[in-house]
């Protein structure tokens, strides 16, 4: 049943392909765009800038199609595969490697190349948008990096004055706060929805010499998981838990870590960027902060880096065209208010600089970490690894049986070894 609800998505979005790719306004050059990212919210800020940009170019015309975010990748995949009318794609982290292997996305190189504003894109950015292949075959929209969240005002009221720069500050802080008998905890863990991405980031780095271009293996090409010291510093994480988060915090997702953020249960959050407009809106900025996550034992943090970009199917038929557009789309000032609305990090320095919106307070934890090298070491998940899809669920099954005392630490640690090799 499954499998027939998605070939019959498929199928309606290569109609509408179709019909779009035959509406022929006289004179006007038509593009059609898939987004992939999709929600209502956001599909309508990407409507006004379509309509902004149609404004100032009369002669052309941008037919946005909007999948349902959970089919977008498999219809944009199976287009692509078909070689259906698209002249502008966003492409994901988890997807641009398949594309740039099949040959579906034309390099922008010679585009960046002329384009006034590359100068200013974040040394992230440019390499993101070398990620796969080596070449930019996509222009990164945003960017989703984790920070260190702060309810000062209850730091303040249990007489916590100095925030941590360490993760060991981190735990202990987060461990001396904990009264299990007045419901106040230390720490927001994640228990569920890829809790990989907050686990990795605390285990990890208390390791030297991790392999930051493919962050499950160290530099001499063994396993993070065969490593002596990981079984210590996992322990270390099991403690945390134990000590300081709320038992049911092992089933915890987003939604339920901002809860207990919000409610003041737990005061110390590690989460991505999209959360400071819930919380602006929950909560008010008097009462809350952002932080770089503190470094690990290792001298520095590791961290991966969530994006989406555009970029162009290397068999459409108007690549200068939407070449325009994706510059458009992504100049400074499109890109800012983009990001304000999103609530998502942008890609230009000059954003960090001129904005007012992100060239203070909060938002300047996100500066600090993106240009700081050696202090904050961003890495790369082997997402192009057969195995990578079925990783979540397995660490997170095993993760959470260790957490629970169900599995001891070395049987946890000898699975994930196993699973990658």
């Amino acid at each position: 049943m499954k499998k027939s609800k998605i070939i019959f998505a498929a199928c309606c979005c290569l109609a509408a392909l179709s019909v779009a790719a035959c509406k022929k306004d006289s004179g006007k050059t038509e593009l059609n765009f898939m987004e992939v990212m999709t929600s209502p919210a956001r599909t309508e800020v990407l409507n006004q800038i379509i309509a902004q940009y149609e404004a100032d170019n009369p002669t052309v015309k941008i037919n946005l199609i909007s999948p349902p975010y959970d089919q977008a990748d498999n219809r944009l995949t199976l287009s692509l595969n078909a070689n259906e009318p698209l002249d502008i794609i966003e492409v994901r982290d988890l997807t641009a490697s398949q594309y740039v292997t099949n040959k579906k996305l034309e390099d922008l190189s010679p585009y960046l190349a002329k384009w006034d504003e590359a100068s200013t894109l974040l040394s992230i950015t440019q390499e993101a948008a070398k990620s796969a292949g080596g070449k930019p075959y996509l222009i990164p929209q945003f960017f989703y990096i984790k920070a260190l969240f702060v309810r000062t005002d209850i730091l303040a009221r249990l007489g916590v004055t100095k925030m941590p720069e360490t993760m060991d500050e981190l735990y202990q802080t987060a461990k001396d706060i904990t009264k299990p008998a007045s419901n106040q905890y230390g720490f927001t863990l994640r228990g569920k929805g890829a809790p990989y991405k907050t686990s990795d980031v605390l285990i990890l780095s208390d390791l030297a010499d991790v392999n930051t271009e493919n962050f499950y293996t160290m530099n001499d090409g063994s396993s993070v998981y065969d490593n002596p010291q990981f079984i210590e510093v996992f322990k270390r994480y099991t403690d945390l838990f134990q000590k300081a988060c709320p038992s049911d915090a092992i089933n915890w997702g987003f939604n339920e870590q901002i809860n207990a953020f919000v409610s003041g249960v737990t005061p110390f959050l590690l989460q991505d960027p999209d959360t400071v407009p819930l919380l602006d809106e929950q909560l008010g900025r008097d009462k809350y902060t952002v932080i770089p996550v503190p470094a690990g034992r290792s001298g520095t943090v590791y961290l991966d880096y969530g994006f989406a970009g555009f970029g162009i199917p290397s068999y459409s038929k108007n690549k200068d065209a939407a070449w325009k557009f994706i510059a458009f789309i992504s100049s400074y000032k499109q890109n800012s208010a983009f990001c304000q609305k999103y609530g998502a990090l942008p890609v230009h320095t000059t954003s960090f600089t001129d904005d007012p919106y992100f060239n203070s307070g909060l938002y300047q934890a996100w500066a600090t970490t993106m240009n700081t090298p050696g202090r904050f070491t961003f890495i790369k998940y082997p997402y192009a690894s057969e195995k990578f899809p079925g990783w979540g669920q397995v660490q997170e099954q095993y993760m959470q049986s260790a957490l629970l005392g169900q599995t001891s630490p070395e049987e946890a640690v000898k699975t994930w070894a196993n699973y990658w090799k």
